[in-house]
């Protein structure tokens, strides 16, 4: 089920071990974490990135801190992994998937509170671990589910990394585009690049190269000229979090995706596991949008490409009104609109 590469693990020595992404496509390194604030600064620098993963990642972090707490008390333990749990939730402020993970393990260390602090940090581990297997599992669903909505042949543009980069493995909206490929379609992808870290060009056409699945790298401003000339069947992207309207936070430059799909005739699909939902929120109004450091802009590869002291806006996400979204692809089923109704449905709240 898994890649030939790690995205995030739990490793036998009780620490966090993940590939660290900033160095691909050139150099596959691994980095081991041995704190809590090493996986946290794993997670701010995007050594790892992708919604699924950093949540995987930042469920580990809480468990890797959870060993190195020295408490008196149960009462002490407990505060003490709460704040951990609150510097690891502030890393990234738009995917949900952190908060929720994190959020999922206090859960189980506040249900163990009477229990002695060795068997706390045990159950802590143990459902670490359990979120990063559930969402391999979730993926290879999403999959399945997806591939049905891709044609056979299918040319399929996608934008940012929503691949196993992102997650435990195999991939959101990738797993779609590889499930539909190991179904014996004949796929060929569109990688937008995705500027200003360059995820498509980097991760996502680096995972497709190992995938043996047709892939042609295309600067973003090239998505409305292919797509005009009939050489774009769907879109499939990703997700950082999804309202109850289905409006959906992604990748920055995902909306202006949407948008020419839909001037183009063409279907916009978005594959995202239960965890990125987020019912509590109406709409996209309220998502909050991570503001990024200007040097992501004015520099690429360290090279300085704009004048010095040029002011610099660096949103890292956009939302995607829901109603671009042809449907919302997850490990239960394919919602469609209306998306008030068909997303509590599938996330078992109704």
């Amino acid at each position: 089920m898994r890649d030939d590469f790690v995205t995030v693990e739990w490793t036998p020595a009780g620490t966090v071990r993940l590939i660290d992404q900033t160095r691909l496509p050139t150099e596959e390194v691994y980095l081991e974490c041995r704190s809590v604030g090493e996986v946290a600064e794993a997670i701010r620098t995007m050594k790892v990135r992708g919604a699924p993963a950093i949540g995987i990642t930042a469920a580990m972090g809480l468990a890797l801190g959870a060993q190195t707490i020295r408490a008196a008390t149960p009462a002490e333990f407990q505060t003490a992994l709460e704040a951990m749990a609150s510097d690891l939730i502030r890393t990234r402020p738009t995917a949900v998937n952190l908060a929720w993970a994190v959020r999922r393990l206090l859960a189980v260390a506040r249900k163990a509170r009477d229990l002695p602090v060795e068997q706390v940090r045990a159950a802590l581990v143990a459902e670490a671990r359990a979120v990063c297997e559930e969402d391999l599992r979730a993926n290879r669903a999403m999959g399945q589910y997806g591939q049905r909505l891709v044609p056979d042949p299918a040319r399929i543009l996608t934008h940012c990394n929503a691949g196993g980069l992102a997650t435990a493995g195999y991939g959101t909206a990738v797993g779609v585009i590889r499930a539909a490929a190991e179904a014996g379609k004949r796929i060929a992808v569109w990688v937008d690049e995705t500027r200003p870290l360059l995820q498509g060009a980097r991760l996502t056409a680096w995972e497709l190269q190992r995938a043996g699945i047709p892939a042609t790298l295309i600067t973003d401003n090239m998505a409305a000229h292919f797509m005009r000339k009939g050489q774009v069947d769907l879109v499939v992207v990703g997700a950082d979090r999804i309202a109850l309207n289905g409006d959906v936070a992604n990748k920055i430059g995902t909306y202006g995706v949407a948008v020419l799909a839909r001037a183009h005739g063409i279907p916009f699909y978005v594959a995202a596991p239960i965890s990125t939902l987020d019912l509590t929120l109406s709409d996209g109004a309220a998502i909050p949008i991570e503001e990024r450091a200007p040097a992501e802009v004015t520099h690429v590869g360290g090279r300085r490409l704009a004048p010095e002291g040029i002011r610099v806006a660096n949103p890292a996400f956009d939302v995607t009104p829901a109603g671009y979204v042809e449907a919302i692809i997850t490990e239960r089923g394919i919602a469609r609109p209306p998306y008030e109704e068909s997303l509590p449905q599938l996330a078992g709240e109704t």
